[in-house]
């Protein structure tokens, strides 16, 4: 995995977090190496968000699911926090119907995507499912993924196709 400056430009972090994120990607193939370098950044990182969405899609691609919805969780409350979002759906989907095209509410929705994602991956079907099914009601244009995830949790494949 190959970055380039073009690829890390919308970053806003220091210097020495840029370098631990560069330096991850360019030591992928070394899972223990590249692992050490994402941990320093993020332990850096003083909850920067693109730094903690690096780290979430680091562990999701590294199938390393508990720490992957671990940090999207993280995201999402730390959004919360930020845009002063309601916990109750009813509440917050409204919320994030109209805003889905501000940046802040785009990551939201995505660590949230992500989150179901990653709790069918541990087998956490239930959770998914609700999950996927509330970012289904908001995504019209299938942006964030949650449809395919949701219609392959409650549309079994059927043993004869």
């Amino acid at each position: 995995m190959k970055t380039s400056e073009a690829n890390l430009s919308w970053y806003q972090v220091p210097s020495e977090i840029e370098k631990l994120l560069r330096s991850a990607a360019q030591s992928w193939e070394n899972t223990q190496e590249s692992d050490r370098y994402m941990q320093e950044a993020i332990a850096l990182c003083d909850t920067n968000l693109d730094v903690l969405v690096s780290a979430y899609r680091y562990f999701f691609y590294k199938h390393r699911d508990r720490q992957a919805l671990q940090i999207a969780i993280e995201v999402l409350e730390q959004i919360q926090k930020t845009e002063q979002l309601p916990e109750n759906w009813q509440q917050l989907k409204p919320i994030l119907v109209s805003r889905k095209e501000d940046y802040a509410i785009r990551l939201y929705l995505n660590a949230y995507s992500a989150s179901g994602l990653v709790l069918a991956r541990l087998g956490e079907i239930e959770k998914a499912k609700e999950i996927t099914a509330k970012v289904k009601e908001i995504d019209d244009k299938n942006e964030f993924g949650a449809s395919v995830v949701f219609d392959i949790l409650t549309n079994p494949i059927d043993e004869d196709e």
